[in-house]
């Protein structure tokens, strides 16, 4: 049968370019092959559990993505981003219709490009970047999150919010999982009394906007016209339709 009936696939290119990964992983070739949707995939589109769990597209990325031999958890958030823009396109056309400030846009969805980050400063890297915070002098070492990484920011964010929904910590949690060392200390549990006792927040705000610098993505800012002619930018709303043209 599978000499029968043949599935075409497309080799979708990665923001980071693969420079961040292992050598051994095959993320580090710079792209990853996907096959179109299927029935199969709205199956998984419509899948209660799983829109309930909150984990209904990287379902879907899992089973789109046909190249093997890496952890999915370790991709980088930007590339995951493109990877399902990439879906989305190969699914269901390029167009994709928003609505913001009560006015429909269509945006083209093949128009958005990459990040335009200085790729010489992740040339040689493993996914760690020395920076040293410009008002204490501290030396600190962070890491590009990964989706793994975001699964346990919210999953800790989640259950701060049990014990008092009114400290969610978002902004402290998230730089717990990004920092890696101080000073040469790597101790998760030192890392994190920085963060908590020690880090001001000016230098917070420099790490990052320098991670941001590092940090390979897809461009998800929009500009959109408004009623009185001029124009906002916007960050690209990620709706049921963004996967389910028709909802």
């Amino acid at each position: 049968m599978d000499n029968k009936f043949k599935l075409p696939t497309e080799v979708v290119e990665l923001p980071s370019k693969g420079l961040l990964y292992s050598e051994d992983s095959p993320l580090s070739s710079g792209t990853i092959e996907m096959k179109y949707m299927t029935a199969k995939e709205e199956d998984i589109l419509t899948n209660q559990n799983f829109i309930k769990r909150g984990i209904v597209i990287d379902k879907l990325l899992q089973s789109l993505i046909i190249t093997e031999g890496f952890n999915y958890d370790d991709l980088l958030i930007g590339d995951k981003n493109a990877i399902m823009v990439a879906a989305r396109i190969l699914s269901y056309g390029k167009d994709y219709t928003i609505t913001y400030a009560k006015e429909e846009h269509t945006v083209d969805l093949s128009t958005l490009e990459n990040k335009d980050i200085d790729y010489s400063l992740l040339e040689g890297k493993t996914n760690e970047f020395a920076f040293k915070l410009p008002h204490t002098d501290n030396t600190i070492t962070f890491k590009i999150l990964t989706h793994g990484d975001e699964k346990n920011i919210d999953r800790e964010i989640e259950g701060l919010k049990k014990i008092n929904k009114d400290n969610v910590a978002e902004v402290t949690t998230r730089l717990k999982y990004m920092i890696t060392s101080v000073n040469g200390i790597t101790d998760k549990k030192d890392v994190r009394e920085f963060v908590d006792k020690y880090l001001l927040a000016k230098d917070a705000r420099a790490l990052r906007e320098y991670y941001n610098q590092v940090s390979p993505d897809i461009e998800m800012l929009l500009t959109v016209d408004q009623e009185d002619g001029g124009q906002e930018d916007v960050d690209l709303p990620i709706t049921i339709n963004f996967f389910w043209p028709d909802a």
